[in-house]
Parts: C-alpha cells; sequence; structure tokens
C-alpha cells in the first residue's frame, strides 16, 4: 500500500484531475491511498463564506458561497459535459447541503463553525476525484477521529488506526481510495474538525503510518524540496535526499513544502517519504528517509507577516518561571503559535505569525499583567547550517531586531 497526497494547485482545474488519475492509474492493483486537498484556492474563499455567515450576513455568504460552486461546476462540467450532475451526483448533493447550511441561522463559537465549512472544500474535491477516476470514495470524517479542538484537531491514533484499517480491509485488495486531507470529527459529536491549515500532509502521514504503508509521496508544482523558497531567491538548490531530523526542523520552522506535524509520524515507522513533481512525474525529487549525512548546503525559510512582542513586568521585577507559566497558558489560551521566543532579566519577547483573529485579544489579555510592546509587519528568517556569509547575505537592506542562534540554526527577526 501507498499513499499518495496531492494539494490544490494539482487539481485547480480539469487539467489537474485528469493528470492526477494519469498518475494514479500506474498504482491500480496495488493498493493506494489518494489524500487530495480542496481546489485552487477554494480554502481561501470558503473561509469569506464562514467570516460572512458567522457574522450574520447572508447575503454576503450567499455570494462568496455561489462563486465556489461555480468554479467546481465549471470543472465538472469540462471533465464530464452535460451531464455532469449525474457523473458528479456526490459534488451535486454537497452544493444542496450548503445552500441549506447558509439559510440557517448560525449558531456556535466561529471556530466550530469554521470547520463545518472550510472542510467543504476537501469534501467536493474528492467527489469529483473519485467519480472521475472510479475510485473508492473515503469519509475522512468517519476515518481521523480527534478531539474537539476546531481549527486544530488532535488525533485520536487508537480509534483513527481501528477506524482506516477496518474501512481499507473491508474492500477491495489493491484498489483505490481517494480521501481529504486536513478534515477529521471529534469523537462523538458529529462535528467535523480540521487539523490546520495545510494539514493535508499530515493526513498523509496519519493514513501511512495506520497502514504500515510503503512510502508516501507529496505532489508538488515544485520538482522537491529546495534550499530556498523561489519566491526569495533566485537561484535554488534542489536537495535530493534529506534525513527525518533536518525535514523535521525544517518544516517546524517554517518550510511551508511540508506540513510540520507530517514527519514524526514517518519516522516512528520508518516510512519514506518523497517529494516529486506532478508537472514532471518521472523526475526523481527528493526522498526523506533514515539518512545519517546532513544538509550539504545552507537551507533559507523566510515567514513574513510577523509581530515581535515583548513583555515586561509592570512592578519591574524579574522574569521567573511563575511568569512563564502564565504566558504560555495565556498563549494557548488564545490559540497563537510562538515562533520564536527570547527572555532576558526582565523582559519576555516572542514572535507569533500576525493574525487578526486571535493576537488583538491575546494582547489586551497580556496587557492585564504585563507592560506590552509590540513591532508588526516584520519577517522571520530562518537558516539551516548557516555560515556568517549566508547571514549577511539575507540581512541586506535589512534592520536586525532579534538574533538567535544554535549549534546548526539561526534565526533574525528583520524589519524589512
Amino acid at each position: 500500500m501507498k499513499v499518495f497526497k496531492f494539494g490544490g494547485a494539482s487539481v485547480k482545474d480539469a487539467a489537474g484531475v485528469r493528470n492526477l488519475a494519469e498518475i494514479c492509474q500506474e498504482q491500480v492493483g496495488n493498493g493506494l491511498v489518494v489524500v487530495v486537498s480542496a481546489m485552487g484556492k477554494t480554502t481561501n474563499a470558503l473561509e469569506l463564506v464562514a467570516r460572512s455567515y458567522s457574522d450574520n450576513k447572508p447575503d454576503e455568504a450567499v455570494a462568496h458561497w455561489q462563486t465556489v460552486q461555480q468554479y467546481h461546476e465549471t470543472i465538472m462540467r469540462e471533465l464530464a459535459g452535460p451531464d455532469w450532475p449525474m457523473t458528479f451526483r456526490g459534488a451535486y448533493g454537497t452544493f444542496m447541503w450548503m445552500d441549506t447550511i447558509l439559510k440557517q441561522n448560525p449558531s456556535g463559537p466561529f471556530d466550530q463553525l469554521y470547520d463545518q465549512i472550510v472542510s467543504v472544500g476537501e469534501i467536493l474535491s474528492t467527489q469529483i476525484v473519485a467519480a472521475y477516476c472510479g475510485a473508492n470514495w473515503a469519509d475522512a470524517r468517519q476515518l481521523v477521529i480527534t478531539d474537539a479542538t476546531f481549527r486544530e484537531g488532535k488525533v485520536d491514533w487508537e480509534q483513527t488506526q481501528r477506524a482506516i484499517r477496518s474501512f481499507v480491509n473491508e474492500r477491495e485488495i489493491g484498489g483505490i481510495f481517494i480521501t481529504q486531507g486536513f478534515i477529521g470529527q471529534a469523537a462523538g459529536t458529529g462535528l467535523t474538525t480540521t487539523l490546520g491549515r495545510e494539514g493535508s500532509d499530515y493526513t498523509a502521514a496519519i493514513f501511512a503510518y495506520c497502514l504500515d504503508a510503503e512510502s508516501v509521496t507529496i505532489w508538488k508544482d515544485v520538482p522537491g524540496v529546495l534550499n530556498a523558497d523561489p519566491k526569495y531567491f533566485d537561484e535554488t538548490v534542489l536537495l535530493e535526499r534529506l534525513t527525518y531530523q533536518d525535514a523535521i526542523e525544517l518544516a517546524y520552522y517554517g518550510a511551508t513544502v511540508i506540513h510540520p506535524k507530517t514527519i514524526k509520524p514517518l519516522q516512528n515507522k520508518g516510512i519514506p517519504l518523497y517529494v516529486r513533481s506532478f508537472l514532471k512525474p518521472d523526475a526523481p525529487g527528493t526522498v526523506i528517509g533514515n539518512f545519517k549525512d546532513r544538509l550539504p548546503i545552507p537551507s533559507f525559510i523566510f515567514k513574513v507577516n510577523q509581530t515581535l512582542i515583548s513583555l515586561h513586568p509592570n512592578d519591574f521585577s524579574f522574569i521567573a518561571e511563575d511568569n512563564l507559566s502564565q504566558i504560555f497558558g495565556q498563549f494557548a489560551a488564545a490559540g497563537v503559535k510562538i515562533n520564536l521566543m527570547q527572555n532576558t532579566a526582565i523582559s519576555f519577547s516572542v514572535v507569533v505569525d500576525t493574525n487578526p483573529d486571535r493576537v488583538p485579544a491575546l494582547l489586551n489579555t497580556l496587557r492585564q499583567t504585563f507592560r506590552v510592546n509590540y513591532n508588526e509587519g516584520l519577517e522571520l528568517i530562518t537558516i539551516r547550517y548557516y555560515d556568517q556569509a549566508t547571514i549577511d547575505r539575507v540581512l541586506i537592506d535589512k534592520k536586525l531586531l532579534l538574533e538567535q542562534k544554535s549549534r546548526y540554526t539561526v534565526q533574525l527577526v528583520v524589519a524589512p
């Protein structure tokens, strides 16, 4: 059994769906789980639906939803012609379900509403792909069991493994299964959860772990894992292979090619992960596995739209363990992840993603106990296997606000 994962860019149009089908066709008879993300930028579009619906703006929510529906209808017409409603009956049913939901008054916290609406993107994409490929459609909401932490569901591995193995074993040996990335279901509630943005890679790792898969392949629009994002560097180098450790470090620090939670389940069972191009499926790409050699060249990771928050005790006392415990508890309660932290005797500084839904409320909470200073619009640059020349290179025309070094990694907070 192998596991493939296709992101939104790979199925953004009818040509992408056809290409996916051709790549998967080579695995017929061998057993294959295919994890598919929402098509194109559908997740972003559905976030607009969720926000408008939660804000009790029904006309606006319906308008945003109609844009999503028309986009998918265009793809289905190109794949099946005028008979698309019959060919893609599952997707047509999902359209009607969403129409019904948007006619009802919103109830429940926003994160819960978000997961019910945004998850529709993965449902639609997989219903379309499975129907086109003539494959088994697997509902990840019945297979990936989580707690009720909406937008960041924590997997119940025991229940999930039992559900996944049972589903696959009851069906045709060697068949192809199409399922959704990013989504699951809160145990005992019937409510959909999501695993965090870009969480489809993690879903692929979950299925691979539960099925003791031979390998996982993530199909991207890049040739593999590069040592830097081409958006920031003109000259990038393909990394032909990575250790699990280096891949975990790069993903943790923000390398967008792999979701941070993906690697560890695979490492635990020694399952290799391939990153290959769906544009050039015959190219070898990058393999991540149990290798000994470290990266031969520096790797650069850029995270933009960052906020630097500095906290100082109001009474000018030292930052001590009780302060840190309180601070971490408040960040956790607000659902704000820390990308970097640094403390002195009288201050504690962190760097976080700028999130208008969560950071302002967190700052108000922190101000009840601390003096708070913050800077927005910053960049966090991480260099794995750095030297001074690489640091100097990325600091050209930048103002350095904070620097943190370890043996192999340096992180720089800069103002552009």
